[in-house]
């Protein structure tokens, strides 16, 4: 009976996606102060891309951000607008 002793590599250890956390806080962000979290998203995304994943979270931050802040924008000119209006009227 031979004594034979079997070397294995080393696992390699699995690459974790740089911009998995950065895309968690950018989708929160966005919802809370949009324009910071829309920016974070997309550097999150850049991060992930770079890296050769495939960052969804971070996707949905970008869409999550872009679209509140288009709508905060909206607000703020239709409110810019009333209040221009009612300054108007009442002089």
């Amino acid at each position: 009976m031979s004594n034979v002793t079997e070397t294995r590599a080393p696992y390699a250890a699995a690459q974790q996606d740089p911009g998995r956390t950065l895309g968690i806080v950018g989708l929160v962000l966005s919802i809370v102060a949009n324009v910071v979290g829309l920016i974070v998203s997309i550097v999150a995304y850049k991060q992930s891309k770079n890296a050769g994943f495939e960052n969804g979270v971070a996707k949905a931050g970008i869409i999550v951000g872009a679209i509140t802040t288009g709508l905060t924008v909206i607000a703020v000119v239709v409110n810019v607008i009333a209040v221009a209006t009612q300054l108007g009227t009442v002089n």
